[in-house]
C-alpha cells in the first residue's frame, strides 16, 4: 500500500474494508467520518534554478524596466446615460434657450430625494435637466428600475409641456384679441443686426470676384446664367428632329457693314481691297465675308435698277396725264383766288358789305351775321384731281 497523508487515511480504509480486507471496523472510523480532517495548504512552488531561468543581458546598462500604466479608472454618470438618450428622443429641446447664470453660483435649495415623487412639485414649465434629475431620483431614491425611472420622467415632462404650450398660446391669442401688441425682443434685433450684416457679405463677393476677374485672365468661379432658367423638356428640339431640320451649331455669319454714300473714293477703294483680302476663311473655317454674299447683293442691285427703269418706262407713258405737286398747288391756288392774285388783291369781299353778310341755307333754317365776329372763314371749293374726280379742300379766305 502506498504512502498516505493522515487526511486520507479514512478513504483508504473505506476500500479495504468494502474488499474484506479488513474484517472489524475500527473504533476511531465512525468520528473521523463525522468530523473530516481539514485540507492541507497548497504548497509553495519550488524555486527555479538559474538553469531554466531567462539569460540576462550582459551589458552595462541596467535593462529599461516597463513603467507600470498609472491610468484613472473611467469615470461613468448615470446622468450622462439619461441625457444622451433624452436628447435623442428630443432632438428640438437643445434648440430651446436656457439661462445657466444663476444655476452655476447659486444652488436652490428645490424639491429632492424621497419627498420629490412628481415633476409638478418644481414648476409647470419643466427643463430637460428636470426631468433627467427626476429619473435620476426615482431610480435611486425610490429604488426604481433605470428604464421605468425613464419612461415615467419623460411622460411627465411631455404632460406638463403640452400643458403649458397650450395656455400660453390661448393666452397669446386673448391678449391680440383685446389689442395688445407684442414687440420684437433683444433676441429679434439680434437676428435682424446678423441678417443685415450677411446681406453685406453679397456686395463683398461681388466686389471680390471683379478684382480676381482683372487680376488673371482665368478663373475659377462659375458665371451666373444669363438667359432661360426653366428647362424646355427639349420640345423645340424634337419638333425640329420631327421636321427634318438639322439643327446648326456652326458659329453665324455677320452682315457685311453698310457705309454712307457721301464716303471718299479713297475710303471706298481701301475698304473694297480689305473685303477682297478678307474673303478668305480662318482658322475656324468661317468667312468674314463670303463670295456668296457679295453676289447676292449685286443681284439685289441689278434688281433694283431694273425695277426702276421700268418705272421710269411706265412714268412716261403716264406722266402726261399726271401733274406735279407744284402744279396742282398753282392750279388750287387759281382756283381759289381767282383773278384777284394777278390784279394784286388778295381779299375777297362779301355781297352783303363789309359788316354784314348773308347766306342762304339749303333748308329752311336762315341766318345773319357780323362780318367783324368772324374775321376768317372757310369756303370748301371743289378742285378735279388726276382721274377728274371732284375733291373739297377747305382753306382759309
Amino acid at each position: 500500500m502506498g504512502r498516505r497523508i493522515a487526511s486520507q487515511v479514512h478513504h483508504q480504509v473505506s476500500r479495504l474494508m468494502r474488499g474484506n480486507f479488513i474484517q472489524n471496523e475500527p473504533k476511531w472510523y465512525q468520528p473521523v467520518l463525522n468530523f473530516p480532517p481539514l485540507p492541507l495548504p497548497a504548497k509553495a512552488p519550488p524555486m527555479r534554478t538559474s538553469y531554466d531561468q531567462r539569460m540576462k543581458p550582459q551589458s552595462g546598462r541596467q535593462a529599461k524596466l516597463r513603467r507600470p500604466k498609472n491610468r484613472p479608472m473611467p469615470i461613468h454618470y448615470i446622468e450622462d446615460d439619461i441625457r444622451r438618450q433624452f436628447y435623442a428622443d428630443h432632438p428640438f429641446e437643445a434648440f430651446r434657450p436656457a439661462t445657466l447664470i444663476e444655476k452655476g453660483d447659486i444652488q436652490l435649495h428645490e424639491v429632492s430625494g424621497e419627498t420629490w415623487s412628481r415633476l409638478r412639485q418644481r414648476g409647470r414649465n419643466p427643463q430637460p435637466e428636470d426631468a433627467i434629475q427626476f429619473a435620476v431620483n426615482l431610480h435611486q431614491t425610490h429604488h426604481i428600475p433605470l428604464s421605468q425611472a425613464y419612461a415615467q420622467a419623460i411622460a411627465q415632462f411631455r404632460s406638463l409641456r403640452s400643458e403649458h404650450h397650450i395656455s400660453t398660446t390661448f393666452a397669446v391669442m386673448e391678449a391680440e384679441e383685446l389689442g395688445a401688441v407684442f414687440v420684437h425682443g433683444e433676441i429679434e434685433h439680434a437676428f435682424e443686426k446678423e441678417k443685415r450684416a450677411l446681406s453685406t457679405w453679397e456686395k463683398l463677393a461681388d466686389v471680390d470676384e471683379g478684382s480676381l476677374a482683372a487680376r488673371k485672365r482665368w478663373k475659377m468661379i462659375a458665371e451666373r446664367h444669363v438667359g432661360q432658367t426653366d428647362w424646355s423638356r427639349g420640345v423645340q428640339y424634337v419638333k425640329m428632329w420631327q421636321a427634318g431640320n438639322r439643327v446648326d451649331y456652326s458659329p453665324a455669319l455677320t452682315k457685311p457693314i453698310d457705309y454712307d454714300d457721301e464716303m471718299d473714293m479713297e475710303e471706298d477703294e481701301d475698304y473694297e481691297e480689305e473685303e477682297n483680302g478678307n474673303e478668305q476663311y480662318d482658322d475656324e473655317g468661317v468667312a468674314s465675308r463670303s463670295s456668296y454674299d457679295v453676289e447676292e447683293e449685286d443681284i439685289n442691285e441689278s434688281e433694283e435698277e431694273d425695277y426702276e427703269e421700268e418705272g421710269a418706262e411706265e412714268g412716261d407713258e403716264e406722266g402726261n396725264d399726271l401733274l406735279t405737286v407744284e402744279e396742282l398747288e398753282d392750279l388750287l391756288e387759281q382756283q381759289i383766288l381767282g383773278d384777284d392774285l394777278e390784279d394784286g388783291e388778295g381779299e375777297i369781299e362779301w355781297e352783303g358789305g363789309e359788316e354784314e353778310g348773308e347766306w342762304d341755307g339749303d333748308g329752311e333754317d336762315e341766318g345773319e351775321w357780323e362780318g367783324d365776329e368772324f374775321e376768317e372763314e372757310t369756303e370748301a371749293v371743289p378742285a378735279p384731281d388726276a382721274e377728274g374726280s371732284e375733291f373739297f379742300d377747305f382753306t382759309k379766305k
